[in-house]
């Protein structure tokens, strides 16, 4: 009993902080399904609308093309999930089961670049993506690839399936050696179908990420038609007047993908951050 009562306080602060956290997305949805003669501004604000209409969801709809920035971002997105994937597995396996000259030297040159916010070269990558025709203005294919290419790659997901492998006991890929296994068929038949929880981990973070972009492709893309949904959804902001209304609605439009990819992987969630944690 006494250690129920302790544990009072922990769970106290917890719950306010997740009020504090989801906070902006109750609001968000309490701002989309807001009238248009209730005053979204009002103090202190009202979280259950007074009048309540699903028109702003239906405008929305009708006033954008989301369904083509819906396609388009689920290209970019999965994309970009399945080459951080295969590019992060194929990058940590030899840092974590192969000895090398300058092993450690080249992870921790990996590591270092974790540190730098993306900000910081968007330049000079938008200048080598501009001087490899991989901008819209060439075609929707090279478009595509200018937004996905920058991203195929993380040193978040090389360190994450790194941890990983290296989790794995070595008897087992010794025994698939002795069974006649190359160094390939170990990789792609042994380890890597034991590493899909730390995999499920990057599909997520890699598809939360790249769902949300907005800054890259509203730098790389010029064409309407080539729009994500953030981006497309920041051209229902005008120059004089935005319509908050239709905005909110769709922000939580975008949204559902996310929550509906993380409750698919969310079995796997738990157990792949562990396998990430193993001190290696």
């Amino acid at each position: 009993m006494k250690l129920k009562f302790k544990n009072i306080p922990t769970h106290i602060i917890l719950i306010l902080v997740s009020i504090l956290s989801i906070f902006p997305f109750i609001w968000l949805l309490s701002t989309s399904l807001k009238g248009g003669g209730e005053n979204i501004f009002a103090y202190p604000p009202t979280i259950i609308p007074k009048d309540f209409t699903l028109d702003n969801y239906v405008g929305v709809w009708h006033r954008v093309d989301l369904m083509r920035y819906f396609i388009n971002s689920m290209i970019v997105a999965g994309a970009t999930v399945v080459l951080n994937l295969i590019l992060s597995s194929l990058a940590a396996y030899p840092l974590a089961r192969m000895e090398f000259k300058g092993k450690k030297i080249t992870f921790f040159a990996i590591l270092a670049t974790i540190m730098i916010p993306f900000q910081a070269i968007m330049l000079p990558v938008y200048l080598i993506t501009l001087k490899l025709h991989l901008v819209d203005s060439y075609g929707d294919v090279f478009g595509f690839i200018g937004l996905v290419m920058p991203f195929a790659v993380s040193a978040f997901g090389i360190f994450l399936m790194r941890q990983a492998f290296l989790a794995i006991p070595r008897e087992m890929e010794e025994a698939a050696i002795v069974d006649g296994c190359n160094v390939f068929q170990v990789f792609w038949k042994v380890l890597l179908p034991m590493v899909k929880p730390s995999l499920a981990v990057l599909a997520i973070f890699t598809f939360i990420g790249s769902w949300g972009e907005f800054l890259w492709p509203s730098i790389v893309l010029t064409k309407e038609a080539m729009y994500t949904l953030p981006v497309g959804v920041n051209n229902l902001q005008g120059m004089f007047s935005s319509n908050w209304r239709y905005i909110a609605a769709g922000s939580i439009i975008s949204t559902i993908p996310i929550i509906i990819f993380f409750l698919c992987m969310q079995r796997y969630f738990i157990s792949g951050e562990n396998e990430g944690a193993v001190k290696g």
